[in-house]
């Protein structure tokens, strides 16, 4: 009787686990879903930057509106670079199956803020200009600032510290040994 007891608790599947990566999976295809979409949105801001460069628009080449075409390119490449950062961290985190769920969610909600915040702050800043100055939507580029930061420590300290399985190996299945050049 006992053998047979063991044998059902190792065979019982193991829910905790299987909530995890379902967790994991969602996670990464929201990122992926995302960051696929972010790239779109601001690779298409790039290339209507390109139509008015083009067409010698005034209101985006005049000298005087140098500060909103600044602001506008920034806008574009920040946003293209967390399109993509934000595909890099669903790679991350499907390399990274025991990071815990909160920080893994926390450092997802804190970099699809950075990413709609900064590129966002940069834009509406440079749509009204004063005397050089860029306008009051800029105020959001350092609140995603903050936001790229926690995302960046919470994924870099998820990376830096190996999580151990039940049985004594990493919980990626590899060992340090496979992992070293």
């Amino acid at each position: 009787m006992s053998q047979k007891k063991a044998a059902q608790k190792t065979t019982a599947p193991d829910t905790t686990s299987s909530h995890r990566n379902d967790e994991s999976v969602q996670l990464i295809r929201r990122h992926l879903r995302f960051g696929w979409w972010a790239l779109l949105v601001f690779l298409s801001l790039g290339l209507a930057l390109e139509i008015l460069h083009g067409f010698k628009v005034s209101y985006y080449l005049k000298v005087s509106n140098e500060t909103r075409r600044l602001m506008w390119t920034l806008a574009h490449a920040h946003g293209t670079l967390l399109a993509l950062v934000n595909l890099g961290f669903a790679f991350t985190v499907r390399l990274l199956p025991g990071w815990s769920a909160r920080g893994r969610g926390v450092a997802s909600v804190c970099l699809r803020g950075a990413t709609l915040l900064m590129p966002a702050g940069f834009f509406l800043g440079g749509l009204v200009v004063y005397s050089g100055d860029p306008g009051l939507g800029i105020i959001l580029v350092p609140i995603g600032a903050l936001l790229l930061f926690a995302a960046v420590l919470l994924t870099a300290s998820g990376a830096g510290r190996p999580r151990m399985a039940a049985g004594g190996s990493e919980s990626d299945g590899t060992s340090r040994r496979a992992m070293e050049p």
